[in-house]
């Protein structure tokens, strides 16, 4: 039985994207990797090949990433796995963020996620078959202060992958949402991390948020070729999960807050209960 798949794989040039890129070419598995800086993913993978195929493309662009697909498509003839790892961090607090920050930081943490899985599923569903991973993050399922759109972006890919799932199953297609602790990349640098251009001085919780977590570059505790490994994993399970968490603190950070949902939720039952119509 042949077990190399063709994965498609957005933001590939940097982090958990370029670490999944290598180590799949080294198992021989075929990759399409997009970039919009193509210079920058061919120098740290390589010229395109047989297996290998670097793409440049701007995920805002519907046009660009329908492109891409096709010529994935073109040249291997199927697309087994789709991971739309591409995203940046943005940090701010919503009244120091403008309408041009935020935006941006949806055109590609959340739109872009969109375009690709618009343009590939004609593909799968035509091959009855396919495997969709959408990177979040544990911000998406809970959030720290100075964080509120990215959390607001990856919250979304969340709610869109849950239902994604549900719409697509009867193709024999699959959809698992990935939330990632903090891994030792380079997401932490100046090159994926935007901060508010415009701070303002009165929100101090927020500056310590952001020194704290600037602090920790470096000093992660996620390994990204063991999160790649993962990932190559999870595509060969049976009965893939919808939700997947990837690191130890990324499960500790879940489970308190699946505690504090919990716990809230049950305090306040009657005053959400009272809110039915009274039976008579």
């Amino acid at each position: 039985m042949d077990t190399q798949k063709v994965w498609f794989i957005t933001g590939a040039s940097k982090g958990l994207g370029l670490n999944l890129a290598k180590t799949l070419l080294a198992a021989g598995h075929s990759v399409a990797a997009t970039s919009r800086q193509p210079d920058d993913l061919i120098k740290a993978v390589g010229q395109k090949s047989a297996h290998f195929l670097p793409l440049q493309v701007d995920l805002a662009d519907e046009q660009s990433v329908a492109r891409a697909i096709e010529q994935t498509h073109a040249l291997f003839g199927r697309i087994d796995v789709v991971v739309n790892n591409a995203g940046y961090g943005i940090g701010g607090s919503i009244e120091e963020l403008t309408d041009a920050e935020t935006r941006v930081s949806f055109d590609v943490n959340v739109f872009g996620a969109l375009n690709v899985i618009r343009n590939v599923l004609p593909y799968l569903r035509a091959q009855q078959s396919g495997h969709i991973i959408n990177i979040s993050s544990i911000a998406g399922f809970t959030a720290n202060t100075g964080w509120a759109i990215y959390a607001a972006a990856k919250f979304a890919i969340v709610g869109f992958s849950e239902v994604l799932a549900q719409d697509v199953k009867q193709f024999g297609i699959r959809v698992t949402v990935v939330a990632p602790g903090a891994f030792r990349t380079r997401f932490l640098s100046s090159d994926s991390l935007a901060l508010a251009q415009h701070p303002i001085d009165a929100y101090t919780d927020v500056r310590a948020s952001h020194a704290q977590y600037l602090q920790m570059n470096g000093q992660q505790s996620g390994d990204p070729e063991k999160a790649a490994a993962a990932l190559m994993q999870l595509v060969n399970e049976s009965n893939p999960p919808i939700y997947l968490l990837l690191g130890s603190d990324a499960y500790r950070r879940a489970m308190q807050k699946v505690d504090v949902l919990s716990q809230t939720f049950s305090r306040w039952e009657t005053l959400t209960q009272s809110t039915d119509f009274t039976q008579a």
